[in-house]
């Protein structure tokens, strides 16, 4: 009888997960010179929008992976706060990537490395 309580817990929580997936539209991160907006989810409203200059830290974990996720995680460091986002995220390893060279781009415009004099 637990078990029966247990597999309709899990298929509510289910069926939860696919009304959101029809209410609101795949979380996109999207990155500009003035904002960088990131998903809080899959299917979740109201992303965290902050500017390029709030991102600390950004960097693939590739063996530190939990085993319920797909490796590489690309994580994004917003101070103290930490998000992670799976491979089963983006279509290819490359969107990861591109992801991660457009935030360093936006950095590197905001905090010029430093000046020589020759």
């Amino acid at each position: 009888m637990w078990a029966g309580y247990v597999l309709v817990a899990l298929g509510l929580f289910r069926a939860y997960q696919l009304v959101m997936s029809f209410i609101y539209p795949p979380g996109t991160i999207v990155v500009s010179d003035r904002v960088v907006s990131l998903p809080r989810g899959k299917h979740r409203p109201h992303p965290i929008d902050v500017t390029p200059k709030d991102v600390t830290a950004v960097y693939f974990l590739r063996r530190s992976v939990p085993w319920n996720r797909s490796a590489p995680v690309l994580v994004i460091e917003l101070g103290d706060k930490a998000m992670a986002f799976p491979r089963d995220w983006f279509a290819s390893e490359a969107d990861q990537r591109h992801v991660v060279h457009a935030l360093l781009a936006r950095r590197e415009k905001i905090e010029p490395g430093p000046v020589t004099e020759s």
